[in-house]
């Protein structure tokens, strides 16, 4: 019988006892190959230009490059690469910023070593996969559309993947500083994507941005707004 080909692994994690461990349950499962490791999102572009893995394990919060920036550079060289975030965090904003930059997983990192199993088969065979936890919250994404390599479109006119992101997070009740730290950006370039927005969508109350998001089916009613 012809062995089953394995699916390449490259891990991205600043924490090397972490990243150790990933190593120890993935070839401990006989079905992946650890291809290559990287300690910051620098790195893990460089790399992942490099092996072109089938999949990647991120981690979000890293140095030099956070894991959301280096997702969006490496699906941007390779529409084709499959990247599941892991993260301590599964807050719904961290969760929905990862699929706006093009992350088709999202696992806690006291994922089990079968769950972890799991994720990275699902996603290579085309499919998503996101912690049960997290799955559970989540809106079926039909009416979501996405672009060929498979980030989020943005819903409204005209609107780019970070103004949608800044969107759904300052309309889910992320204060404008905690959106500038999830997306890596500065408060002023959030302030920037605010201000494009209510240009673009016609609407400079704050409360209209809520309204929009809900009527889009970008939030839930009930959210608290925290745009400061």
């Amino acid at each position: 019988m012809t062995p089953k080909k394995q699916i390449t692994v490259m891990l991205v994690e600043d924490h090397p006892t972490v990243r150790k461990g990933l190593r120890a349950l993935l070839n401990a499962d006989g079905q992946f190959a650890v291809v290559g490791e990287a300690a910051n999102g620098r790195e893990a572009v460089a790399l992942a230009r490099k092996l072109r893995p089938e999949v990647i394990l991120m981690d979000i919060a890293m140095p030099v490059l956070n894991g959301l920036q280096a997702t969006r550079k490496i699906i941007a060289a390779n529409p084709a690469a499959r990247v599941i975030m892991l993260s301590a965090h599964s807050d719904d904003e961290y969760v929905e910023s990862a699929r706006v930059f093009g992350a088709v997983g999202y696992l806690e990192k006291q994922t089990s070593a079968g769950i972890l199993a799991e994720a990275i088969r699902a996603v290579a065979r085309g499919g998503t996969f996101f912690s049960p936890s997290i799955a559970r919250r989540l809106l079926p994404d039909r009416r979501t559309p996405r672009t060929r390599d498979g980030r989020l479109k943005s819903r409204g006119p005209g609107l780019t993947a970070r103004e949608s992101a800044v969107l759904r997070l300052v309309t889910g009740g992320s204060a404008n500083r905690q959106a500038a730290a999830i997306l890596g950006i500065s408060l002023k370039a959030v302030e920037t994507h605010l201000g494009r927005l209510r240009g673009k969508l016609k609407i400079q109350e704050s409360a209209g941005l809520v309204h929009w998001a809900i009527a889009a089916g970008d939030i839930e009613n009930g959210v608290q707004l925290k745009i400061v």
